[in-house]
């Protein structure tokens, strides 16, 4: 009995097929011949946008994946997210396997290298000679670049300002500061109110990273901090050194909330946001929490302003000089086996993310943009007029250097501001370590 019926089912099943292809013919839409029962297309996504900590991203994601997928039926895209540090964890674990998502997210330069030097990433350079050919900033695609193929395509553009909170401020009678010694007046005056100056998770050490290069580009100079992270310049410079030793005054000045090496970003922003500090220093991915994300309280969103790290009485840099650059971009791992679709989602996601990041995630996206005619928050705004204004963006240090050195640097930063290491020992270990060329 059981035969039967699935002998039956498997004849009415035939006949529907016959009767649909019939039917295709006789409208005139296609032949009988020409229909192609394709399989589904399963693309693998991992990103670090997770709802906690980056919702605009994370529901543009959503909206593109399901805008793509609605679009093309016969492919499904699945994620997993990831936040930051787990996403580099796992990156790293998987890359050493050779089972990289078939779409996944890279920082630019010494970050991108090992992976292009391994063979892990494809080229993208077809999707630049499409129509995407000249949606790019420019300076944004090269930094992607590696003997002159483009692996991976950017999806924003960062600086880092110090957020601060506008109402801590005026209970204590505080100005913006544009210059290091009414900075340091801001910072002893928080802390004798008892007050947490800045928050900083230096757990992440990337955090810190900041604090270090703003500190020594305002002081030493752009071009000497660029060329001593290329290695054409020492670390030694007293310039850079007098920039490690402002780090640990700062530090002996309690500029910084308690335990600060052992806690992550995730952590400490939390604090901020809940109003127990008064300054972040932080990338511009951070603006969707204090503009479009409605989740965070309107009133908190209101409080939050920004200025440009203060220059130095004597220094060779000027306020116009920020730490940033293009921040994290696609890329398709060269062994995916769906390469070609994974290619064509590349090209759809960046495309859309151009059109909707501004107003739908509240980011500064690689791609130009046209906001004459959209309505932005005033912080927004002025973020960005500083970004037309920029004198220089020098390239976060760690994803400059080559892999080992960025590790050097990073353990050194958290050493730094842990007061383990003097100035002069942080100097050369970064030396030592930039010369190996590893």
């Amino acid at each position: 009995m059981h035969i039967k019926i699935r002998a039956l089912l498997a004849l009415v099943t035939s006949l529907a097929l016959i009767v649909s292809g019939c039917g295709s013919s006789s409208n005139g839409n296609k032949h009988s011949s020409d229909i192609v029962l394709s399989d589904k297309v399963t693309i693998n996504m991992m990103h670090l946008w997770p709802v906690a900590g980056a919702s605009g991203q994370h529901q543009l994601v959503n909206k593109i994946i399901d805008e793509y997928q609605a679009e093309n039926p016969n492919v499904i895209i699945k994620q997993e997210v990831l936040d930051n540090e787990r996403y580099k964890a796992k990156i790293k674990v998987l890359s050493a396997v050779n089972e990289l998502p078939d779409v996944g997210l890279t920082w630019a330069a010494g970050y991108l290298q090992p992976f292009v030097e391994g063979k892990l990433f494809t080229s993208l350079d077809e999707l630049l000679h499409s129509e995407l050919q000249d949606s790019f900033v420019a300076g944004t695609t090269e930094a992607y670049t590696v003997e002159g193929k483009t692996y991976a395509l950017p999806l924003e553009f960062n600086i880092a300002p110090v957020y601060y909170n506008k109402k801590i401020f005026e209970r204590y009678g505080l100005q913006v500061p544009t210059n290091y010694d009414d900075f340091l007046h801001v910072v002893k005056t928080l802390a004798d109110n008892g007050v947490v100056p800045i928050v900083l998770g230096n757990k992440d050490r990337w955090t810190g990273s900041l604090w270090y290069m703003y500190i020594a580009d305002r002081i030493a100079g752009t071009e000497t901090l660029a060329n001593a992270i290329k290695g054409s310049a020492s670390f030694t410079d007293p310039g850079l050194v007098e920039a490690a030793k402002r780090v640990q005054d700062l530090v002996d000045m309690n500029a910084f909330n308690k335990g600060f090496n052992g806690l992550s970003n995730d952590e400490v922003k939390a604090e901020f946001m809940d109003s127990e500090a008064a300054m972040y220093l932080m990338g511009t991915w951070e603006l969707p929490n204090y503009t479009t994300n409605q989740v965070i309280p309107q009133p908190f969103r209101d409080s939050i302003g920004f200025f440009k790290f203060p220059t130095v009485d004597g220094g060779k840099s000027n306020i116009d000089s920020w730490v940033g650059g293009p921040g994290v971009g696609l890329f398709v791992a060269e062994n995916s086996p769906v390469k070609s679709e994974a290619k064509k989602f590349v090209k759809y996601f960046v495309k859309r993310w151009g059109e909707e990041s501004v107003t739908g995630a509240g980011v500064i996206p690689a791609t130009k943009v046209n906001t004459s005619k959209i309505q932005l928050p005033q912080l927004y705004i002025d973020l960005l007029n500083e970004v037309n204004k920029a004198t220089n963006i020098t390239l976060f240090a760690d994803v400059q250097m080559t892999s080992g050195a960025a590790e050097v640097h990073l353990n050194q930063i958290q050493a730094l501001f842990g007061k383990e290491i003097t100035p002069d020992k942080f100097a050369k270990a970064h030396d030592a370590a930039i010369k190996t060329g590893k």
